[in-house]
């Protein structure tokens, strides 16, 4: 595989666009074994091929360009001298031994063209293999409306790249353009975060290992970081009534009893004695997390070392 940067447009070219391309590639654990080639390092061999075609009378110049002789009458060399898509390609796919070009069905109308133009440089063209596309829910390119135009925004969504490229397994080469399947990729996603060992899934998320089990009910990397903020950032203690503020104090007596990092088993047990004498989980998590609703009540006590918790206990009491 060879990672060729198609850049002989010098006012699309961008040096951040090319950047993204290798992060999006890595990310996707996507390698290749040379380049990456940038066709605008290689405007001499281009322009040796156009003048090569001229000689031989398969090209032509008009007043500002290099013309093909064939279908169209494609542009090979612009006015400035430099190669256009057509001429870049063909030139670069034969110089690099490409053997086959894997591409979007919007690029069928140029392989009569490029296949012209191999033969007219003297040898045979790549085998030039077309698939249809990923478009949006009204048939067009992806766009902001389609919900994910750019990988960028998926991992702004917390979609892991196994998910990715996981979907795209399954698409495989399609021959017609397919609809790009969010709720797809989200329950991808679940498997995915799923799989994860707990080590890997901290790190994914950036957190320590204690919150792993936290995390377990997370549909994205995204929702596990949230997951863990509302573990790590101390909520503000509300008012509590009288049932809570006996609750907590139960709690409290536990904890204080227990200084070691506490694992599933004694999280539960330390949770059973507080239910057990009317206490109210529904506080302690709001004590805790500042939210309603969220992880295993366990998995927050066994997150929290006995320091954190007994001062998020104070504050609410006091």
């Amino acid at each position: 595989m060879v990672l060729r940067i198609d850049d002989t447009d010098t006012e699309r070219a961008d040096e951040v666009a090319e950047a993204r391309i290798l992060h999006d590639l890595h990310w996707l654990g996507i390698a290749w074994d040379e380049g990456p080639v940038r066709q605008s390092e290689r405007r001499d061999a281009h322009r040796a091929a156009a003048e090569g075609l001229l000689a031989a009378g398969h090209a032509f110049e008009d007043a500002s360009s290099v013309r093909l002789r064939a279908d169209h009458r494609p542009t090979l060399l612009r006015g400035d001298g430099s190669a256009t898509y057509h001429l870049a390609s063909v030139v670069d796919d034969l110089d690099l031994g490409i053997t086959h070009v894997i591409r979007g069905r919007d690029h069928l109308p140029n392989t009569a063209v490029h296949t012209a133009l191999a033969r007219a440089l003297g040898a045979d063209p790549p085998e030039y293999i077309h698939h249809g596309l990923l478009v949006g829910s009204d048939g067009k390119k992806l766009s902001k409306r389609s919900g994910a135009a750019s990988l960028d925004e998926l991992r702004e969504q917390g979609i892991p790249a196994e998910a990715v490229r996981a979907y795209l397994t399954e698409l495989d080469l399609p021959r017609h353009d397919v609809q790009l399947d969010l709720a797809r990729l989200r329950r991808l996603s679940v498997d995915t975060v799923a799989a994860l060992s707990d080590e890997v899934l901290a790190a994914r998320v950036g957190v320590p290992l204690e919150l792993a089990p936290a995390l377990r009910g997370a549909r994205t990397l995204a929702e596990g970081r949230r997951i863990a903020e509302q573990i790590l950032v101390a909520p503000t203690a509300g008012p509590l009534e009288e049932r809570g503020r006996l609750t907590i104090e139960r709690l409290r007596e536990l904890r204080s009893a227990d200084a070691s990092q506490l694992d599933e088993t004694a999280a539960r047990a330390m949770l059973r004695e507080v239910k057990a004498v009317g206490g109210d989980l529904k506080t302690v998590r709001r004590v805790l997390t500042g939210a309603e609703r969220g992880p295993e009540l366990w998995t927050v006590l066994s997150a929290l070392n006995q320091r954190e918790t007994l001062e998020r206990l104070k504050r609410a009491l006091n």
